[in-house]
């Protein structure tokens, strides 16, 4: 773990909440990545439906602006090449090479194009359960504490931890490139995710100073829990939650 890593997080294997704090939804069914651009003409009817999980209750629905489009005309004014690496990394774990634009990534595992409704909603269904590990986000006065459960039977005992910071739904008025004229509405945007802890199949807390979680260009907040293939590469995502950051 690095040190930005070590300074937010406080590791405490014994959960102690404080008193009046406000704990996040903790029945995540899914996580739902999409892999979206800008510069894409195939991407806003993707970022339209990324729109509608967002507002489930039981979907933590991310959407990661990619930057390898940008030679075609508009720089994508959202994307980061850390998303980009995410969704490789993705690609390299499956062993297939299919990196594109609008992708969808439910759970860690299956990926399909992301307008496609009926094949993110089949495998939403057909992975139930498969976010297995508890977790629990509370916002206290100072720092919101994570609980993550322990491991079951069934369920890896190793993992990172990642913390995902993103913001409200943002317009922007594409100027250039497939979209010229279009003003696409994009939803969720991960504006930092980064690693925050390792867990190890026990019951643990993970402290997180509210003075490292606020910042301008975000308002909410997720941990995903997510199993480390080897190489780094990510795997299989165990559980998930999320916060407002009006509740901290």
């Amino acid at each position: 773990m690095t040190a930005t890593a070590r300074a937010i997080a406080t590791v405490i294997l014994s959960a102690s909440l404080s008193a009046g704090a406000m704990p996040a939804f903790a029945d995540t069914r899914a996580v739902v990545e999409l892999f979206t651009s800008q510069g894409c003409s195939s991407c806003p009817p993707a970022d339209e439906l990324l729109a509608e999980y967002a507002a489930r209750d039981d979907v933590l629905a991310l959407s990661f602006p990619v930057d390898y489009w940008d030679y075609l005309g508009w720089k994508d004014t959202l994307a980061s090449h850390e998303n980009t690496e995410r969704q490789r990394a993705y690609a390299t774990a499956r062993g297939d090479r299919q990196v594109y634009t609008p992708q969808v990534i439910v759970n860690g595992v299956e990926h399909m194009v992301g307008s496609s409704k009926a094949k993110i909603d089949n495998a939403i269904a057909t992975m139930d359960g498969a976010l297995s590990v508890p977790i629990t986000m509370t916002a206290g006065s100072d720092a919101t504490t994570v609980t993550i459960g322990a491991a079951n039977n069934s369920t890896p005992d190793k993992g990172m931890i990642w913390l995902a910071m993103y913001d409200d739904p943002v317009t922007v008025p594409i100027g250039r490139g497939e979209n010229t004229g279009k003003s696409i509405t994009y939803t969720n945007v991960v504006r930092k995710l980064r690693p925050i802890a390792m867990w190890k199949g026990e019951e643990m807390t993970v402290e997180l100073p509210k003075s490292e979680l606020v910042h301008a260009d975000v308002s909410r907040c997720a941990v995903i829990l997510q199993t480390e293939l080897p190489d780094g590469l990510p795997g299989p995502i165990l559980g998930a939650a999320a916060i407002d950051y009006p509740a901290m």
